[in-house]
């Protein structure tokens, strides 16, 4: 699974975003920007051997990977739901559970959604967001 970014010419840097993590970043060139937004999600993801690697594609379009999808998918579920102020309890409730580990499973990486799944917790702690699944570009 791949998430999409935008880098462009801001004044004399480049800035650079992830729209659906809701990093964003800057570097004196674009490569340099590339190594920020990797360096940026691998510093708010906080796990060791975890590595971003970063796709360039046409125009001001790229996209990141991950090393660890789980991990990758860990965070966007804990970012969704910290940005929309839920708790472990309230989203786990949002989805019929009465034991929060069923949803904590998937924000720790422990288990993978399925796409199904995904859109099941992306909806339970994003609920006035719609998440676009596109074929890659890059």
């Amino acid at each position: 699974m791949r998430f999409a970014g935008r880098v462009f010419k801001s004044g004399r840097y480049w800035a650079i975003e992830v729209p659906i993590l809701t990093v964003v970043s800057q570097g004196r060139t674009k490569k340099e920007a590339f190594e920020m937004i990797a360096d940026a999600i691998e510093t708010l993801v906080n796990q060791p051997q975890f590595k971003i690697r970063v796709f360039p594609g046409k125009g001001e379009y790229f996209e990141i990977g991950a090393s660890d999808e789980s991990t990758l998918t860990a965070f966007l579920l804990r970012r969704e739901r910290t940005k929309s102020g839920l708790t472990l309890a309230q989203v786990a409730r949002k989805l019929g559970s009465k034991s929060i580990n069923t949803y904590a499973r998937y924000e720790q990486g422990r288990s993978v959604p399925t796409v199904p799944k995904l859109s099941e917790l992306l909806s339970a702690v994003a609920p006035s967001k719609d998440f676009v699944v596109t074929e890659s570009q890059a």
